[in-house]
């Protein structure tokens, strides 16, 4: 991934090293869950890395300012499309453990994005464990889907698509809206940055196929159970993502159709 051009967001604050003093308060088991849930992956039974006595590295937060900006750009142009103004996300880079609006959350949740807060939470760690653990990639370009993925969640609050995630069908819905929108910045961004190389589409693929239902669900020995689905299947957010990323089309109309189309018995929305 090619990231010379591309600006770096003010709105990345770099919190690790400070981890592993936070308390989880009372109720702060099913708020995790939650959270562990937004990016489709279950690190529960997944040991969380142990931090480093080093300073965090620099490369780190410079790629994810760069990532950062490039979504800013790109959702600014498209929310000025809809008439609407964009309301930049802040990004929070921490290891072990994270004080949010939502509550505090260990690095096992994986990435998440807290809608009161506004903030992407990200533990860099967690690219070893999608690698290593789960089959995906940790290559750069994964990494920018990993984040413009939530940086989606957070188009989808200030679009008013959140307040419908009441339940497994919508949750599905959401986050295969999500990949969506992490193909549409894909399109954007590439045509004013060109930052997309050989190979990059690819990894972001082989995440997006990773962490499917059918495929978590396959990997922890369990049968597979539509009826659980809360992110959609591995053919399904590779589909959005490449649909997102072939059209750039951010509109309305498009939008509200993750909503609109039916959902089948095997938990898989209808393509379109």
């Amino acid at each position: 991934m090619r990231l010379d051009d591309a600006p770096e967001s003010d709105n990345v604050t770099d919190s690790r090293g400070m981890g592993g003093k936070l308390a989880i308060g009372g109720g702060g088991g099913l708020l995790l869950l939650i959270l562990g849930l937004v990016f489709g992956v279950d690190l529960g039974g997944v040991r969380p890395a142990a931090s480093t006595s080093g300073p965090p590295d620099k490369e780190t937060l410079v790629f994810t300012k760069k990532v950062l900006g490039t979504t800013e750009e790109v959702w600014t142009a498209e929310f000025k499309k809809m008439g609407k103004k964009y309301r930049e996300p802040k990004l929070d880079l921490f290891t072990e453990r994270v004080k949010t609006g939502c509550g505090t959350a260990p690095s096992a949740v994986g990435p998440f994005y807290c809608p009161p807060d506004e903030t992407v939470y990200i533990d860099p760690t967690f690219f070893n464990e999608l690698e290593q653990k789960l089959g995906g990639s940790k290559a750069d370009f994964s990494k920018a889907y990993v984040i413009a993925h939530e940086v989606g969640h957070h188009v989808q609050k200030l679009l008013g698509f959140s307040a419908r995630a009441h339940d497994n069908d919508a949750s599905v819905r959401l986050e295969l809206q999500a990949d969506y929108l992490a193909g549409v910045w894909a399109h954007h961004g590439q045509e004013k940055f060109k930052f997309i190389e050989p190979g990059d589409v690819e990894a972001a693929i082989k995440s997006a196929n990773a962490i499917g239902d059918d495929r978590l669900q396959k990997r922890s020995g369990s049968f597979v159970h539509p009826e659980q689905f809360t992110h959609g299947t591995s053919r399904q957010r590779v589909y959005f993502f490449k649909r997102g990323l072939k059209t750039g089309d951010a509109s309305m109309a498009t939008l509200q159709k993750f909503f609109e189309e039916p959902m089948g018995r095997n938990g898989e929305l209808r393509d379109f």
